[in-house]
């Protein structure tokens, strides 16, 4: 079906340039805090609600799409959009620059830790973006539930979501199965309990969003041609390392683990932090268990993804078994290869899977398969959130930190009530933060 028709109502916004673009990307970069329900929450204020780039519907198919992806979901849901705007060029762009930033901030503040660096006065800045991202998670829970949750079946789907994923503890890509299980059993018996959607050039709401340009078919050429290229870039470095290191260097290792974590972090950093953990100080013993909880610790109050964590772990362990490299240089090399592999692979998972994402909407069944899904991840997104609220306004045991608890309820109102874009809400409560650690 052509992109240029379809139902939307005539309207004056374009495509944006790629410069533009990239200066968004750049800027998101460094602003998407909160781990992915936050950065999740972040897009789709600026990409749905303020810039139009999307409308509802594609947003939350793309949301869908990723969410089924190994990886960290609002990096490729990123690089999915970028991609989807200005074709390969900029789903590399929008990928690469959503972690750019927490790259360097998290490769300094590594440093740091392990060269004595005094933490406090960051520590303060953090303290005070935690209330706002708090906000930020709640608002987009909000927002993403009140148009996705459409029926009392697909509120129900939501909840079983949390409960499943938060006291049952059951893996999140069963969950999502199930969920798709539900909608599509759900649509052929009760088809009002779980309607299909209207596809991505239904308006969803009041404004107008782009048309977008038709999006490029999936082929075998296509596909054996993107896998050769991204196969190549992600173990090139590796076998370059094992070759001129040794197999058993750090560095290869590194390369070698973090590789294969790339292909099992189904349902984000929260599922597979447990794993890394215990391979990266049990077995390997590349730090120990107080290091890692620093680097969750450092990678939840960084922009960017909180899987960056991998980044502490392989810039620490070889930090820690230089070889014949000096310290920092030892981890530089660490940190650069497990970061690498990490993301690499997101590209190569997105661009083979975007063009399918076009026709889902289009077709009933699994239209509703994805409503039910899309219930399912607002469950995720509401446990995201109060698993973050709970830790940040219990820090410890029988300690409860009262500035973060009013910091957040003003932060909710400031962004609720009066309308406060999240940059200068993010940088308003980091200075008050900054201010309180004086105190």
């Amino acid at each position: 079906m052509d992109c240029n028709t379809g139902g939307y109502r005539p309207h004056s916004i374009e495509v944006p340039s790629f410069l533009t673009a990239l200066r968004f990307w750049w800027k998101l970069g460094w602003i998407s805090f909160g781990g992915p329900a936050g950065q999740i929450a972040i897009m789709h204020k600026e990409l749905v609600e303020e810039k139009r780039w999307l409308s509802d519907e594609h947003f939350l198919h793309a949301l869908n799409f990723t969410m089924l992806l190994p990886g960290p979901e609002a990096q490729q849901l990123a690089t999915y959009l970028g991609w989807r705007l200005h074709g390969a060029k900029g789903g590399i762009a929008a990928g690469a620059l959503f972690v750019l930033p927490s790259v360097l901030i998290l490769f300094a503040l590594s440093w740091l830790y392990m060269a004595g660096g005094h933490l406090d006065w960051v520590a303060g800045l953090f303290h005070g973006l935690v209330p706002a991202v708090i906000a930020i998670v709640f608002c987009a829970a909000k927002r993403i539930g009140s148009k996705a949750l459409k029926t009392p079946a697909l509120w129900v789907v939501a909840l079983f979501s949390l409960i499943a994923i938060r006291f049952l503890a059951i893996p999140f890509p069963l969950i999502i199965i199930g969920a798709g299980l539900i909608g599509w059993l759900g649509s052929r018996r009760y088809p009002t309990q779980f309607p299909a959607g209207k596809g991505h050039k239904a308006i969803s709401d009041i404004k107008p969003a782009l048309i977008l340009p038709p999006a490029p078919k999936a082929s075998w050429p296509r596909s054996l041609r993107i896998s050769a290229v991204c196969l190549t870039l992600w173990w090139l470095p590796v076998i370059a390392l094992g070759l001129s290191l040794g197999w058993k260097s750090i560095h290869a290792q590194e390369g070698i683990f973090f590789s294969k974590a790339a292909l099992v972090t189904f349902g984000g950093a929260y599922a597979v932090l447990p794993y890394v953990a215990q391979q990266a100080v049990e077995t390997h013993g590349w730090l120990d268990q107080a290091q890692m909880i620093a680097g969750l610790g450092l990678a939840e109050t960084t922009p960017g993804p909180l899987i960056m964590v991998l980044q502490f772990v392989g810039f620490v362990g070889a930090w820690q078994n230089p070889g014949d490299f000096s310290p920092l240089a030892s981890a530089t090399l660490g940190a650069a290869i497990t970061t690498w592999v990490t993301f690499l692979p997101c590209f190569l998972f997105v661009f083979l899977g975007a063009p399918h994402v076009e026709g889902l909407g289009e077709k009933p069944a699994l239209s509703a398969t994805l409503n039910a899904i899309t219930a399912a991840v607002v469950g995720v997104i509401l446990n995201l959130a109060l698993w973050f609220t709970w830790h940040a306004f219990q820090p410890e045991a029988g300690r409860i930190d009262y500035f973060v608890i009013i910091l957040a309820i003003a932060a909710w109102f400031a962004i609720e009530k009066m309308k406060l874009d999240v940059l200068p809400l993010l940088g308003i409560c980091a200075l008050l933060g900054l201010g309180y650690s004086f105190l």
